[in-house]
């Protein structure tokens, strides 16, 4: 039987799980795990170095923090927002939803002998049929445990978009799933409880988990074919920005923009769901076209540059190695990518982001930071993430730091056609 008031462990506190603990925290008894000691302490400190809760919310939030799985309590419900990564071959890399999952097991026997009925939820990003094809036999090898019987299963898609404030956990529709119609229910009161966007009941675990991996995959091909327009048009010295803003009239044209593709889901969740067709002996040419866009536009882009500077290596200062705009998030960062193409050309790279954790840079891509305000004199100066501080600088500040015959160049077209050089 569920308990009237439920017990919640959230498993994974980065940018999906510590602001799902701190909202269900407001209305049930909730405890953070993270294994990373580091993580644990600055949370306790007030401090969220992913910049997704306020020093105040923190400090005043009964959410319970460990880095030790044998100090939860026997929950009721066990949710897992550990990151689903790719391997350097484009592979889904389950291997921390699978430590999650022997994790969790290990906490079952305790619940189960309060007379509890844990419901393991993911909202981890995974293929169809991972929850209950994967996980559930990890679940009960582990815990000695039947699945369907001392526990149950139960997928809630994460929909954290970094540095976000108007679509927050608090406000967004969650979409629920369960093993049986009873555990449904209790997912769906569970997340009902703490939004005001509502739920929506999934009819299966295996839809709601394609649901999430499509909405990627959408935005991706979608952005892909924004990349290669812009490719084509800037053939023929066409503005992609213009001939966008004229499309943008009619009313059903969907309001895309070309770019780098990078951060921690829409760069990675289409090789989910290709790899779970592959699997099927399917070939998903669609999904791996746009993929294989969006994955060649750091390279396009250093081509374009090179070439306006006529094929001369020379200094070059880029600004913004974060993934998106006015947040610290540096996962699969394809400025980063952009750097690298760069230097293979031949270039002198300078890198500078107020946002961007300087040893996060240096571990993550070998990459140091500039410290301070932008400085020097450089043959090109990119405006690669338009991050609120570079935007406040105006034209003029960065074209100081532009060396006489250079060129300024903005990627995103952020400083509305003032560049020389944008997409």
């Amino acid at each position: 039987m569920a308990s009237p008031s439920p017990r919640v462990t959230v498993i994974g506190l980065g940018y999906v799980g510590l602001p799902l603990a701190v909202a269900l925290a407001k209305q049930f008894d909730t405890t953070g795990l993270d294994i990373d000691t580091r993580r644990i302490d600055e949370l306790k400190s007030g401090h969220d170095r992913t910049g997704e809760i306020e020093r105040e919310r923190l400090e005043a939030s009964s959410l319970a923090l460990t880095a030790e799985p044998s100090s939860c309590p026997p929950s009721d419900f066990y949710i897992v927002t550990v990151p689903t990564p790719i391997d350097s071959a484009n592979r889904p890399d389950l291997t921390l939803v699978e430590k999650a999952s022997r994790t969790v097991a290990a906490m079952l026997p305790a619940a189960v002998a309060e007379g509890r009925v844990p419901v393991v939820v993911y909202e981890s990003t995974v293929y169809p049929g991972v929850t209950e094809d994967l996980c559930a036999p990890i679940l009960e090898e582990v815990s000695g445990l039947v699945c369907g019987k001392d526990f149950f299963l139960g997928y809630s898609p994460e929909r954290i978009n970094p540095g976000d404030r108007e679509h927050t956990i608090d406000k967004i529709t969650k979409v629920v799933s369960g093993q049986t119609p009873e555990v449904l229910d209790r997912v769906a009161n569970l997340y009902n409880a703490i939004t005001s966007g509502g739920v929506f009941r999934a009819k299966s675990i295996k839809a709601a988990e394609a649901a999430k991996v499509i909405e990627n995959a959408q935005r991706d091909i979608n952005i892909a074919f924004m990349n290669e327009i812009a490719q084509i048009f800037g053939a023929i010295n066409l503005s992609v920005w213009d001939v966008l803003e004229a499309a943008r009239t009619k009313w059903n044209f969907l309001p895309f923009s070309p770019g780098l593709v990078g951060g921690h889901c829409i760069g990675v969740d289409p090789y989910y769901l290709s790899h779970r067709a592959e699997e099927l002996g399917l070939d998903p040419q669609v999904i791996l076209a746009g993929r294989g866009v969006n994955d060649g536009m750091a390279a396009w882009v250093a081509g374009k540059l090179h070439e306006m500077r006529g094929k001369q290596a020379g200094s070059v200062l880029v600004l913004g190695l974060t993934f998106k705009e006015d947040v610290p998030d540096l996962r699969n960062s394809k400025v980063a990518d952009l750097i690298s193409a760069l230097k293979a050309l031949g270039h002198t790279v300078t890198v500078h982001d107020p946002h961007a954790d300087p040893e996060e840079a240096a571990h993550e891509y070998e990459l140091t930071l500039q410290g301070g305000e932008p400085a020097g004199a450089h043959d090109l100066v990119l405006l690669a993430v338009p991050h609120r501080e570079y935007l406040a600088l105006g034209e003029g500040t960065l074209r100081a730091l532009v060396a006489p015959g250079g060129t300024l160049a903005d990627l995103k077209g952020a400083l509305g056609g003032a560049a020389d050089w944008t997409l």
